[in-house]
């Protein structure tokens, strides 16, 4: 409950200040402790081929996740932001592994099960290019492989809301 309550906060001083991730200069090159220094602790940490990538996802109240990617020396390769809709297209469904996704678009706001799908959906909060609030779905098989994937509409307080 704690953490979710501190989600909400930093999505709410987030959302506020619009995108906080351009508040930071990150250009290639810079030390993985400087970007520790600045941003804080990743919410995730995902090994790489080429070294590693720090997860900041503000998941799952907030829309917004930037990957920052790191070289075996632990310096900045490229940062991005991924929740945009060019982004999620790059899904390949049959090809897609849960663990792709994962890396790809750090944790799902959330996890959920419709009785007309035998595997489980995850759902991405994010904004589109008009600034409306998207979910983004991905339908996982059984044996976490992507099936399918489609943005849709957030409306917040309607009346199936469960946020």
């Amino acid at each position: 409950m704690r953490n979710f309550l501190v989600a909400c906060i930093a999505a709410l001083l987030f959302g506020c200040a619009g995108n906080p991730f351009r508040a930071y200069d990150m250009p290639p090159g810079t030390p993985r402790d400087v970007v520790i220094a600045r941003l804080g602790q990743p919410s995730r940490v995902v090994r790489l081929a080429t070294g590693e990538r720090l997860q900041y996802s503000l998941q799952p109240v907030g829309q917004y996740a930037w990957m920052v990617d790191m070289d075996a020396a632990g310096k900045v390769v490229q940062v991005r932001q991924v929740l945009t809709e060019s982004t999620f297209h790059r899904i390949e469904p049959g090809k897609w592994t849960r663990d792709d996704v994962e890396r790809e678009f750090g944790p799902p706001a959330r996890i959920d099960g419709v009785a007309g799908w035998k595997g489980p959906i995850m759902t991405y909060r994010w904004r589109d290019a008009a600034n409306s609030d998207m979910f983004y779905w991905v339908y996982l098989d059984q044996n976490n492989v992507v099936q399918r994937a489609h943005p849709g509409m957030e409306y917040l307080n309607g009346p199936n809301d469960r946020s």
